[in-house]
């Protein structure tokens, strides 16, 4: 007899604790093969297809797209042993693999298939689940929202800190909603719709954020962009931060890259050499590889450069990281760069590609722009800036000439080090762009 098996969404790592869903890979009634991803799920930090663990028929979905479940929140309830001649292929009935990017094996093609009429012993209904599927935000009343308070006693059916924030941010009372989640837990939809209601006079829960708002268009800071403006909150808040920059002659750098791709083979960008410039500093200078443990009131300086470069794409501003960036050479870089770049543009990135960054290289010059005060990547120490190369009256060898000049600016943790040390390393920075010969010595 097929049993029925209720898929959660996994823990996704690194501190997430809720996910949207953007689009479903099954249906009711498919074929699913141990590992197949059965929906793609948008994060704070990237976008996600969910492997379930589980073979069979699956029997029902819970949450439309665009809905927002937190982990441990049902997906998909799945009859394993139904439609086995349609799922061979799928091993056993469970992997323990439930993330991708996390140790799932994608060596097989499943196939989404319905199970044939008559080729398979009938389904017995499912038990019934341990929440009602989760309806789509935009399904979700407001009065159902708002009704029928909660008791006074008692803990609220809130999971997400998140969620706790958005709504003591804004006066709303937590007991006051019903929550559309499972088992009436209360969703990030639920504090918005209680957002957008009209309140009653004599609700204790005045509306006095709305009351004297300018009218507009509103955008939630959620999914990337809440998680960028938190890390930037959290960064002007706990980083004692300043900014120090200098012009530099960038001629001879872009000569001596203009050789280097005259020779053929892969084309070395320029923020490869920038990057490479960076590794060789901050071997100089490794007070700024470094973080500051506030638990332990130490300064934590690491070994290893794991180098962020900020790119922008249309779900916003991204920081993949290059692991172990002091070990490569241009040509690597340059691989590694239009690697994560185009897996950024395509909303493909893994959380694991966006974390465990210790140094972060901002090429704000692709927006045309000279010059910039970065903020510091929290938890990082430091940021360098890149500014536009351009054509520029510049003093070379006691005569005036054009030259190609970029601004570089250095934004650092002032408790890491002192302002010589943050000097002296973009100083070393600048000397490398005039003169790449000097970076041969730490070659």
């Amino acid at each position: 007899m097929p049993q029925v098996m209720e898929f959660k969404l996994p823990d996704l790592g690194e501190g997430l604790t809720e996910a949207e869903i953007v689009r479903w890979l099954v249906a009711v009634g498919d074929v699913v093969a141990v590992d197949q991803p059965v929906v793609e799920v948008e994060t704070a930090k990237a976008m996600v297809e969910v492997p379930c663990p589980y073979g069979g028929v699956v029997t029902a979905r819970f949450g439309e797209e665009g809905t927002e479940l937190p982990v441990g929140a049902p997906l998909i309830t799945v009859a394993v042993g139904a439609g086995e001649d349609e799922a061979a292929e799928s091993g056993d009935s469970g992997s323990g693999n439930v993330l991708v990017g996390y140790g799932t094996d994608h060596s097989r093609t499943a196939r989404r298939r319905r199970v044939r009429p008559g080729s398979a012993a009938p389904v017995p209904p499912a038990p019934a689940p341990t929440a009602a599927p989760v309806a789509a935000p935009a399904a979700a009343s407001v009065a159902g929202s708002v009704a029928a308070p909660a008791a006074t006693g008692g803990p609220v059916a809130v999971i997400s800190p998140l969620v706790r924030k958005i709504a003591r941010d804004h006066g709303i009372d937590l007991r006051a909603l019903r929550g559309s989640g499972p088992e009436g837990l209360i969703l990030r939809s639920d504090v918005e719709a209680a957002l957008r209601a009209p309140q009653p006079a004599a609700a204790p829960v005045a509306s006095a954020p709305v009351a004297g708002a300018v009218a507009g268009e509103r955008i939630p800071l959620k999914g990337l962009r809440g998680a960028v403006a938190e890390k930037l909150s959290r960064s002007s808040r706990e980083i004692p931060d300043a900014t120090c920059w200098v012009d530099a002659d960038a001629t001879e750098l872009m000569a001596a890259r203009a050789a280097m791709n005259a020779v053929g083979g892969p084309k070395i960008s320029v923020l490869a050499l920038l990057a490479r410039i960076c590794t060789a500093a901050l071997a100089k200078y490794p007070e700024l590889n470094s973080t500051v443990d506030l638990a332990a009131n130490e300064i934590v300086r690491l070994p290893s450069v794991h180098l962020g470069f900020a790119a922008q794409t249309e779900r916003g501003l991204v920081v993949p990281v290059v692991r172990d960036a002091g070990t490569r050479n241009p040509e690597s870089l340059s691989a590694e760069f239009a690697r994560l770049t185009e897996l950024a543009r395509t909303g493909k990135l893994a959380p694991a590609d966006l974390t465990g960054g210790t140094f972060t290289l901002n090429n704000y010059g692709v927006f045309g722009v000279d010059g910039s005060t970065p903020i510091v990547n929290h938890p990082e120490a430091a940021m360098l800036g890149v500014g536009r190369i351009v054509a520029k009256p510049w003093v070379h060898q006691g005569e005036l000439a054009v030259r190609q000049v970029v601004q570089l600016s250095l934004t650092f943790d002032h408790r890491v080090c002192d302002g010589g040390t943050a000097g002296g390393f973009l100083r070393y920075v600048a000397d490398c762009v005039e003169s790449p010969a000097v970076l041969l010595r730490s070659l």
